[in-house]
C-alpha cells in the first residue's frame, strides 16, 4: 500500500474561531469551549472524497490529545474541481493549546491523499 500524497492544490482555510466559557453542556473541568469553523477547497485538477480526519492538540499544560476518525462531521464530502466544503464543529479545553492536523481521502483514480488543516491558537481570554 503506497502513502498517502499531499495533493497539490487541496486547501484548508481556518474561517473563523470562537470562544464561548462556561455554560451547562461543558463539563466542569473543561469550561472553555472552541468553535472553529474550516472550509476545505479543491483547487487542483482531480475530483477527491475524504474519508476522515486527524487532530493533534498540544495543550499548554504539557498533555497531547490525538483525534482520529473516520468522517468530517458525520460525511464523506466529494469535491470536484472547483468545489469546496464547510462545516464547524468544537474543543472543550481546561487550558490553551494549539492545534493542527491532517484530512485525508482518495482522489478520482483511488489514490491516497490527505491535506494539512494549518496550525492555529486557542487561547482563553484574559478577565
Amino acid at each position: 500500500m503506497t502513502a498517502p500524497l499531499e495533493l497539490p492544490g487541496l486547501k484548508v482555510e481556518l474561517d473563523k474561531l470562537v470562544y464561548r466559557h462556561g455554560g451547562e453542556q461543558l463539563p466542569p473541568d473543561r469550561p472553555h469551549a472552541f468553535i472553529y469553523y474550516l472550509t476545505i477547497r479543491n483547487e487542483s485538477d482531480r475530483t477527491v472524497t475524504l474519508l476522515g480526519r486527524k487532530w493533534v492538540i498540544e495543550n499548554a499544560d504539557g498533555t497531547r490529545l490525538v483525534v482520529e476518525g473516520d468522517k468530517i462531521v458525520g460525511e464523506t464530502p466529494t469535491l470536484a474541481p472547483g468545489g469546496h466544503f464547510s462545516y464547524n464543529s468544537y474543543h472543550v479545553a481546561s487550558c490553551d493549546g494549539r492545534v493542527e492536523g491532517s484530512f485525508h481521502g482518495l482522489d478520482e483514480d483511488g489514490a491516497r491523499i490527505f491535506v494539512r488543516i494549518p496550525a492555529f491558537d486557542m487561547v482563553i481570554p484574559s478577565a
